[in-house]
């Protein structure tokens, strides 16, 4: 490793990354290979991991780039509130890609900032990275993806990637000292609630809970997964909490900036009564895998979980539900008073 190299890694680790490493330009050429056996096991996929083709071939978009400085950071750290685990998951509450406010997001620009002084022509992504950060932080040893398809450093899979392309020569690659995944453990595959991760390093997009509360599940009423989504309603944490590697990595010491605050907003109940400015202008920014446009679908996120876990309570918010203004949320509220067979209230009883 050279001066330069080891400059740059030595900031990254005193900005609070856990881990930095810098690799060649050329070392993303073997993420093709692994983005076909993706789509041969499972042809479905084609449509979406075609679109990550060009993180193999870099120099196409970025001719001037010659490295890429990769970065891991642990958000394990932070306190979850307890009646949110298990109905967002925790990334999802402490990202700090878009969060001004949060350390990380300016530790992060403060990093580059470092670099651009140093002479270094930078460029990044910071919402879903510029390269396949998971392969890029393989390739530069700061850890092992396990079955579950997670990156684990030492902090086990809590932790947040971040690269930049640079248009320096430089390489920093470690050893990673983690055992693998014992051979016969497939706690994660086994837990999978619908079956998503059906085999070691592999998982189909379109029946993930965390895809099916985001950026699949548009039609709730008749997704052939509903049931197993359970209660979740942003993401889901399955198969990272039940991964034996991250038994004890959560390590709450620090309050993300706003999360306890945003939390009290947060319950079943609440989601149905919000009003669709607070969705579009406090959740949205917030969670932003759903768009502004489509924030109907916490509406009929929370109508599902309630469904899957049906109180008594429940029930005047899902009839609630059939006067609001956005049609899915209605059609979705009627599904569920015929699924769990309810009746209204008739004046005069409890």
């Amino acid at each position: 490793m050279n001066l330069l190299a080891e400059q740059i890694k030595n900031t990254a680790l005193s900005m609070g990354y856990e881990k930095c490493g810098i690799i060649k330009i050329s070392d993303m050429s073997g993420y093709e290979e692994k983005l076909n056996e993706r789509i041969e096991r499972i042809p479905a996929t084609k449509p979406y991991y075609e679109g990550f083709y060009p993180f193999a071939h870099l120099q196409d978009t970025y001719p001037w780039a010659k490295s890429i400085v990769i970065c891991a950071r642990q958000y394990g750290k932070y306190h979850i509130p307890d009646h949110l685990e298990g109905l967002i998951a925790k990334y999802y509450l402490v990202d700090s890609r878009r969060d001004e406010n949060s350390e990380d997001f300016q530790d992060s620009l403060k990093f580059e900032a470092y670099m651009q002084e140093l002479g270094i022509k930078t460029a990044t992504e910071r919402k879903f990275g510029i390269t396949a950060l998971r392969w890029a932080a393989l390739k530069a040893g700061l850890g092992i993806v396990r079955k579950n398809n997670f990156f684990y450093t030492d902090s086990g899979s809590w932790v947040h990637l971040e690269a930049w392309l640079i248009d320096k020569e430089l390489e920093s690659v470690e050893i990673p000292k983690l055992k693998k995944c014992p051979e016969k453990c497939n706690l994660c595959i086994k837990s999978c609630p619908t079956s998503s991760l059906s085999e070691p390093y592999t998982m189909n997009r379109s029946s993930c809970v965390s895809c099916l509360t985001t950026f699949e599940g548009w039609d709730l009423p008749h997704e052939k997964f509903n049931d197993e989504m359970g209660g979740w309603v942003f993401g889901c944490d399955v198969c990272q909490n039940v991964c034996p590697m991250n038994k004890g990595a959560w390590n709450a010491t620090e309050e993300f900036p706003g999360l306890s605050e945003l939390s009290k907003h947060i319950s079943l109940e609440k989601i149905l009564k919000m009003d669709y400015t607070f969705l579009e202008n406090v959740m949205q920014p917030k969670f932003w895998y759903i768009e502004k446009h489509n924030v109907w679908r916490w509406k009929t996120n929370a109508i599902n979980a309630m469904v899957n876990d049906y109180k008594e309570q429940y029930r005047e918010y899902i009839f609630y539900a059939c006067k609001d203004s956005n049609a899915k949320v209605r059609e979705m509220a009627e599904w569920a008073i015929q699924k769990l067979n309810l009746l209204p209230h008739k004046p005069g009883t409890s």
